[in-house]
């Protein structure tokens, strides 16, 4: 899908865990970063702490691995001070969700001209398997032994709510389609958002009785549901399944951006 000459060579092996999605997302990223024919001299990828925020590091680019949840506050300032820079944001969750809440929704608010890829894998993966702001109702994990009681956050739809200018949801599962995604939030002024479902079979999936990649991997397969069936089942007055989330692009508009390159 990529020309090997976006990897640093001397930072492989990576450390993700066998059978994590993340290494799937960077690569469906690259893909759309080299379809958008960006040199590596005009880009930066910013990221947080986490799983997802060691993405960067693996990535042949000036690159910024900052203070957990500052990612798309460090990125901000990086893009109002070069706005000719193409800046993507590599994040998690828990990062961009819990201790960064705040620096998403005003991001959001600002459409800042970025694009955020948020590897979401409802849970704390690096830090221990703790229950995270999207760990879905019922599920165990080390800080939720008797399932998780609290809603979870929509992420994608927090990003429209919040003004994003595009938004857009898949999985790890629908690499194709996620490819096309991140290439159109690129192509999109303002701030683009790309939440993508990912398993985590070391801390979600062995908590949840989804061990093994290949049920994690299935699960989001069979789980996600296209925007445009979930809104015709609406229009008909049908119900939606409870134990579904949509995939698909969410919204794509054009309100005034900050940060635009001159």
């Amino acid at each position: 899908m990529i020309a090997p000459d976006w990897f640093r060579e001397d930072r492989l092996p990576h450390i993700y865990c066998t059978g994590c999605g993340n290494g799937t997302v960077i690569n469906c990223t690259l893909g759309a970063v080299e379809e958008m024919g960006w040199k590596r001299n005009e880009t930066v990828f910013v990221s947080g702490i986490g799983c997802s925020s060691r993405a960067p590091g693996y990535i042949l680019t000036d690159s910024l691995h900052t203070t957990h949840g500052r990612a798309l506050a460090f990125a901000t300032g990086v893009k109002m001070a070069k706005p000719d820079l193409n800046i993507v944001v590599f994040t998690g969750d828990g990062d961009l969700a819990a201790i960064g809440g705040n620096h998403f929704i005003h991001a959001c608010r600002r459409n800042v001209d970025m694009t955020v890829v948020c590897m979401n894998n409802q849970i704390y993966g690096m830090t221990g398997g703790q229950g995270s702001p999207t760990t879905p109702l019922g599920a165990f994990s080390t800080t939720t032994p008797y399932g998780a009681s609290e809603p979870a956050f929509d992420l994608a739809e927090l990003a429209v709510a919040a003004g994003a200018n595009y938004v857009a949801r898949w999985t790890s599962y629908h690499v194709k389609e996620l490819t096309k995604a991140v290439a159109a939030g690129m192509q999109t002024p303002g701030l683009a958002f790309i939440e993508v479902r990912t398993q985590c079979p070391t801390n979600y999936g062995r908590h949840n009785k989804l061990r093994r990649v290949s049920d994690m991997i299935e699960y989001l397969r069979s789980h996600a549901m296209l925007v445009a069936k979930r809104d015709r089942l609406v229009r008909e007055g049908k119900p939606v399944p409870e134990d579904t989330f949509t995939v698909g692009e969410l919204v794509r508009r054009n309100r005034p951006a900050m940060g635009v390159r001159r």
